[in-house]
């Protein structure tokens, strides 16, 4: 099977990348920035080409060239901090441009990511697990190009019948994350190198999934011939900072983790409270656990400054 991978010399392509190898798939990866990725081990397993998600002529040619058996949309800017018209060409034409290309390629199966933020607040729900047929409250630049791709997605569906599958991950986190919500990524990327770090409150709360296993999550839907849903939340380790706080101190003793205020960020926080029964139930756990990922991240970060592992 052939997977045409858009944004896949990205965060979490990169990975992905690696199992769909792993698994004995053949994979283009179309980026507009392929070089730094170092796909060369794999040999022939991976092709990968230069292309521009906002450019149709790219994505069809491209697209046409590889013949997939499979397309996953990996290319998007995480926050909502982008001039309107830069989000709508990158998150929303990109997003179309990726849609119809597969509908003219005829391609049986394509998946894209999605993200928790279109669900915005948890105090929207209440105190609550928020499953995929929930309301979405989510405001904000990022939030709403997500909630009009899954638009996007149902009406390429409606109309041509296209098998479209969407994938909400949580707050993805690893050693190379930099964009979006890095705050979980900074507690124990900053200890690992010995450097003080500090976060507004204590009892923020976040639902932190490591990169690796959100990676697994979009290999296991992509790979899928027939999914029973149109939507799966990935789901994450639900805790406050405070208490990332603690794991990484199990590992960092010295850690110099601080905080201004010990509450006041609960109700402040985005949905965290993420059922992925839908998921798991279809496809399994694909989760390890968080004590295992925080250990790996903090090692990775010091073996790339060439500091011992703990």
């Amino acid at each position: 099977m052939t997977v045409f991978v858009i944004g896949g010399a990205g965060f979490i392509g990169r990975r992905l990348i690696a199992l769909l190898v792993a698994r004995g798939e053949r994979v283009v990866c179309m980026d507009i920035s392929p070089a730094p990725a170092g796909f060369d081990q794999f040999g022939k397993a991976v092709d990968v080409v230069r292309g521009d998600v906002t450019q149709f002529d790219d994505v069809i040619g491209n697209m046409t060239t590889a013949k997939p058996d499979r397309v996953i949309n990996l290319s998007y800017y995480i926050g909502s901090d982008l001039p309107p018209h830069t989000a709508l060409k990158l998150n929303v034409l990109g997003m179309g441009n990726c849609f119809e290309a597969a509908r003219l390629c005829e391609v049986p199966h394509t998946v894209y990511a999605s993200s928790v933020a279109v669900t915005g607040l948890q105090s929207d729900y209440g105190d609550r697990l928020v499953n995929e047929d929930d309301p979405c409250y989510g405001t904000r630049q990022y939030a709403m190009n997500k909630r009009f791709n899954e638009f996007q997605a149902r009406d390429y569906h409606e109309k041509y019948g296209m098998r479209i599958t969407g994938v909400r991950p949580a707050n993805v986190t690893g050693p190379d994350k930099i964009h979006g919500s890095v705050d979980h990524v900074n507690c124990m990327s900053q200890p690992a190198l010995g450097k003080p770090v500090r976060f507004p409150y204590r009892d923020a709360m976040r639902a932190p999934i490591h990169v690796d296993d959100m990676a697994e999550i979009f290999v296991r839907v992509v790979l899928c011939d027939e999914p029973r849903h149109s939507m799966y939340n990935s789901g994450g380790h639900t805790l406050c900072m405070g208490e990332l706080d603690d794991i990484v101190r199990q590992y960092l003793p010295d850690a110099k983790i601080d905080f201004d205020h010990d509450t006041g960020g609960r109700e402040l926080s985005d949905n965290y409270l993420i059922d992925n029964t839908r998921f798991t139930e279809e496809f399994g756990e694909p989760f390890q656990p968080i004590e295992e990922r925080v250990r790996q991240t903090i090692n990775e970060v010091r073996c790339a400054h060439d500091l011992p592992a703990v």
